[in-house]
């Protein structure tokens, strides 16, 4: 086939323009990199292990042109986005838990800090 996709080509480009640095060392950002790679393709195997347990309870043996073209109906679909959402926040979780904790800082506001210098 002649329009295959060369992937190890392509996981080699580099992305135009500087990369996000989120974290002071620029270490976790790689190491979360790699771990939300993993992450997708871990829901891409779990999405196919479902298409394929799908296909053998409907059809008892399967072909890999079976699996290809299988297009999950409606109910499939909301199920398999439930788990993926279910998946991410596991995954998530403590990113999660962190972000509740700054949102519970008694941080003022603007006009409390506008009103505190005025005050001065």
């Amino acid at each position: 086939m002649t329009d295959e996709i060369d992937w190890i080509g392509r996981a080699g480009a580099k992305a135009k323009g500087k990369r996000p640095q989120y974290f002071e060392d620029p270490a976790i950002d790689r190491t979360l990199s790699i771990l939300m790679a993993l992450v997708g393709e871990v829901s891409v195997l779990r999405e196919r292990l479902d298409t394929v347990e799908r296909l053998l309870e409907a059809k008892g043996s399967i072909s890999r042109a079976d699996i290809e073209a299988y297009e999950p109906d409606r109910a499939a679909g909301h199920e398999r986005g439930l788990r993926t959402a279910e998946y991410i926040a596991r995954v998530m979780r403590g990113v999660q838990q962190d972000m509740e904790a700054l949102e519970e800082l008694d941080t003022p506001s603007v006009e409390e800090l506008s009103k505190t210098l005025r005050d001065m």
